[in-house]
């Protein structure tokens, strides 16, 4: 028997802080072109070389005098200067102005020789013939001129080190004639994702071989970036020892810090802990949080000096990996390239339902947001329901709009309570309107029309019930079910479409209907339990059963494949196109969409429900009137819908 690996006595998250926080991340300084410096911090001061501006220059178009020349001079009793010449920006002036002369100058020109002032245009009139100037105002010495260094004097400081530059810092550099700064230096941070099922987006998965494309690289590298260091992708590392070793040591060699995602866990195939305990040192494996136990925090020594590199090892599920970087990893590196933390990101939301917890774990809960609208107490409250479809399900990437923090000793969260949700940007703003129901092709066209909707294919069942929560704005569903018409819900729109059995081009095992699934050695893919679709599909087993005199048990006992459910509405349709199925539930449009045969078995009937709470709310309103404009075109390009 195979040694397994236990989890050590799991840290708490401020044990877990501090142990990241002890590792050193702190890169070189480097220097940049200052095309490249938006947003680095400066890593030592900068002094001016140069004055700027380099020479006296002329504020504004008007004429350069001598300002004692002008005293006395009024709207009625203006002085009359001879005009001696012009200087304009860019020259290098070619005339004096000497006693009771003018020099005619544009904005930005060098001061002739003599001037120490200029008198704005609009106070002045120059004559027919050109030669002279009436100047009615009087100007004291430096009037409208700016002074060689008035904005940086040669030798002063201009800019301090851990300055981040911003476009006025920059604009600064350039008018200093720097071209390039020095700065720090952005953490390199490797990543390595671990599993030989892995597969580089791009490339080709095979799927019968559990194969799966790698979410967690590009991921995680986004992710650094955000956080201010620089990612260097390395190549899967699979679960041999020996190549786990290689890539971890040539990303030490090279990086600041490495970042692995997988192999963490218990299981004897996971030999990364082994690597770090033999090659470098770990202080940390396992953390008390939820998502996230699997954690390795260490340090590996590199091979070409007696330096070392920090390491953390991710799990391997994308919303574990995301969301222990975030909490533990991002601030370290932040703190190394001296980026300051994101603006404050979090708001207080009302648990849409109640959530028990009982694990002994911090629980880092991902939620989406959805505002109730308007009501009779007025704007209506911001609620926060759990988007929980396990560590391994990327779409809780986009479907979350935050996480609240579950303290390790509550057991549950009421209905209604009050949550500070920890949003994943300032940028996050709530759906204009959630839905949740039936997978619909005709709904997911519509949605197009919305401006930022959000709906989770939930089936119709789920759907129904989060509707008895008060948790979305509407909910589809599809089939003639009783329980919606029971419900207390406002109908937007209704439409039929027609289902039946998806089979291969050519229908090649000349499948009639149900019957012959009920009769025959035939393979079938179901619709998931919830679906309405499926339930469509029971009742009209049910009437089978009826005429045959037997149970609807019976039948569905002999329907090979019957309870094998698949999630989306085309799921059973591609089983059947990859040659996994004979026959699969689902739609003509969908069998036409994918060149497959279609045998017909009848139709059912879509409806759109409105939370009768929010009718009020825009995002609602948005909805009704795309139903109203869009909807019949959407039905008139899908085969086998209609109102």
């Amino acid at each position: 028997m195979t040694d397994r690996k236990e989890f050590r006595d799991l840290a708490d998250p401020e044990t877990a802080r501090d142990a990241i926080a002890s590792l050193d991340l702190t890169p070189d300084p480097e220097r940049v072109a200052l095309a490249d410096a938006r947003g680095r911090v400066l890593a030592e001061r900068v002094d001016a070389d140069i004055d700027v501006p380099g020479f006296d220059r002329a504020s504004m178009d008007g004429y350069a005098v001598r300002a004692r020349d002008t005293f006395g001079a009024d709207e009625t009793d203006p002085e009359s200067l001879e005009l001696a010449g012009t200087v304009h920006a860019g020259e290098e002036p070619d005339v004096e102005v000497t006693e009771g002369r003018a020099v005619e100058i544009s904005t930005g020109a060098v001061m002739p020789p003599g001037a120490d002032s200029v008198v704005m245009v609009e106070r002045t009139d120059e004559s027919e013939d050109g030669n002279s100037v009436a100047v009615r105002t009087a100007v004291a010495p430096g009037d409208n001129v700016m002074l060689a260094g008035a904005d940086v004097a040669a030798g002063e400081r201009a800019l301090g080190p851990g300055t981040r530059l911003t476009a006025r810092e920059i604009g600064l550099l350039s008018a200093l004639g720097v071209d390039s700064v020095p700065v720090r230096g952005k953490p390199t941070v490797g990543i390595v994702s671990t599993g030989d099922e892995l597969v580089r987006p791009g490339e080709e998965v095979d799927s019968a071989a559990g194969q799966i494309y790698d979410v967690n690289s590009y991921t995680v590298a986004a992710a650094v970036e955000e956080a201010g260091g620089e990612p260097t992708l390395y190549p899967h590392a699979g679960d041999d020892y020996d190549e786990m070793e290689r890539i971890l040591r040539e990303a030490a060699d090279e990086c600041d810090l490495v970042l692995s995602s997988g192999s963490t866990s218990a299981s004897a195939v996971d030999v990364i802990y082994q690597v770090i305990e033999e090659r470098g040192e770990l202080l940390l494996h396992g953390v008390a949080v939820k998502p996230g136990k699997p954690m390795l925090v260490g340090r590996l020594a590199n091979s070409e000096s007696a330096g070392e590199s920090a390491y953390v090892g991710l799990p391997g599920y994308p919303v574990s990996a995301l969301t222990i970087f975030r909490t533990f990893v991002a601030p370290a590196i932040r703190r190394a390239a001296e980026v300051p933390e994101p603006a404050t990101a979090t708001v207080e939301a009302r648990m849409a339902t109640e959530e028990r917890y009982g694990e002994g774990r911090m629980r880092l809960m991902p939620v989406g947001l959805t505002e109730t609208g308007p009501g009779e107490s007025g704007d209506g409250d911001l609620l926060a329901y759990v988007v929980d479809k396990g560590s391994g399900a990327t779409t809780s990437l986009v479907e979350a709009d935050g996480v609240v923090s579950v303290p390790a000793d509550t057991a549950y969260l009421a209905e209604g309570e009050s949550v500070e949700v920890q949003l994943f940007s300032p940028d996050v703003r709530p759906p204009s309107v959630l839905g949740v129901g039936e997978d619909d092709p005709a709904l997911a066209r519509l949605l197009d029309a919305l401006e930022r909707p959000r709906y989770l294919s939930v089936g119709s069942r789920v759907g129904l019930r989060k509707l008895r929560d008060g948790v979305p704005d509407f909910v589809v569903t599809s089939g003639d079910s009783a329980s919606d018409r029971q419900l207390d819900a406002s109908e937007l729109a209704s439409y039929e479409r027609e289902w039946g059995l998806v089979v291969p081009s050519g229908n090649p095992e000349e499948i009639a209907g149900l019957a012959d699934l009920v009769d025959r050695d035939l393979r079938f893919v179901n619709r998931g339990s919830d679906s309405g679709l499926r339930t469509t599909l029971g009742e009209t087993v049910a009437d089978l059963a009826d005429e045959r005199g037997a149970t609807r048990h019976d039948l569905v006992e002999s329907i090979d494949g019957f309870e094998l459910a698949a999630k989306a509405h085309e799921s059973p349709a591609r089983n059947v196109a990859a040659g996994r199925a004979d026959a699969g539930l689902g739609l003509r449009t969908t069998a036409e969409k994918l060149g497959l045969g279609f045998v017909s078995v009848g139709t059912e009937t879509v409806r759109v429900l409105a939370n009768p709470d929010r009718t009020a709310k825009a995002g609602v309103r948005e909805l009704d009137a795309a139903l109203d404009d869009e909807l019949d075109g959407i039905l008139a390009d899908l085969s086998g819908f209609e109102r």
